[in-house]
C-alpha cells in the first residue's frame, strides 16, 4: 500500500480500498476481523447498559465500534476502533463528525481470538500513554472483566469481575451492572 510518506497518514487510512475494518497502530494497518456473536452479546450488553447510565445521567456520549479513535503521537498516528468508547462533558470537543480527535474518558474491548492479544498489549499501551482515564478488558469466553485505572501513566487493575459478581467503574461513579446481565 502506498503511503505520503515514511509512516502512514490518516489520509493513507481514509484510502484503503473496501469496506475491511483497519486500525492503524505504531505505523501498521491491521486488518480488524467481524467479531463472533459471544462478542456480539457483550458488545450489545455493555452497549445498553452504559449507554442507559451515561443518558440517564446526562454525562455525555457513549460510541461502539466502529468508531474512529485517533490517537496522535510524535512518531505519527494511530487509529484504533474499541469496542465501547465514553466520552464525558468535559471532554466533548475531541468528538468531530468523523470521528473521535483525544483520549476517551473509557474504553472497554471486547476480546476476539483475532485482536485479544493485541488489545492486551499494544493497544492498552497505547491508550495508556495517551491518557485514557480507564480501560477494560472484558473477556466473553471466560465471561470476565478486568478493569483499569489510569495511575502513574500506566494502568492498575480495580477490579476483576467474573459471572455472579457485580462491576463497578472509578471513572462513572455510581454505575455498577452485574455481569450476569453482560454474558448471560
Amino acid at each position: 500500500m502506498a503511503t505520503t510518506g515514511t509512516r502512514p497518514t490518516y489520509q493513507d487510512y481514509l484510502d484503503i480500498p473496501g469496506d475491511d475494518r483497519y486500525e492503524l497502530i505504531n505505523g501498521e494497518f491491521i486488518l480488524v476481523s467481524a467479531p463472533n456473536t459471544a462478542h456480539q452479546i457483550a458488545s450489545m450488553g455493555f452497549s445498553l447498559e452504559l449507554g442507559g447510565f451515561v443518558r440517564d445521567g446526562e454525562l455525555r456520549w457513549v460510541f461502539h465500534a466502529p468508531t474512529e479513535v485517533v490517537l496522535t503521537v510524535p512518531e505519527g498516528i494511530n487509529i484504533v476502533q474499541p469496542d465501547i468508547i465514553f466520552v464525558s462533558g468535559e471532554r466533548e470537543s475531541i468528538i468531530t463528525r468523523a470521528n473521535i480527535q483525544g483520549a476517551p474518558d473509557l474504553i472497554v474491548e471486547i476480546l476476539s481470538p483475532s485482536t485479544g492479544r493485541l488489545d492486551r498489549t499494544t493497544e492498552r499501551d497505547l491508550c495508556a500513554r495517551h491518557g485514557v482515564k480507564e480501560y477494560w478488558i472484558a473477556d466473553p469466553e471466560a465471561r470476565s472483566v478486568v478493569v483499569m485505572s489510569l495511575k502513574d501513566g500506566d494502568y492498575e487493575t480495580d477490579g476483576e469481575y467474573g459471572i455472579g459478581d457485580t462491576l463497578t467503574s472509578p471513572t462513572l461513579g455510581g454505575f455498577s451492572v452485574s455481569l450476569d446481565r453482560i454474558f448471560g
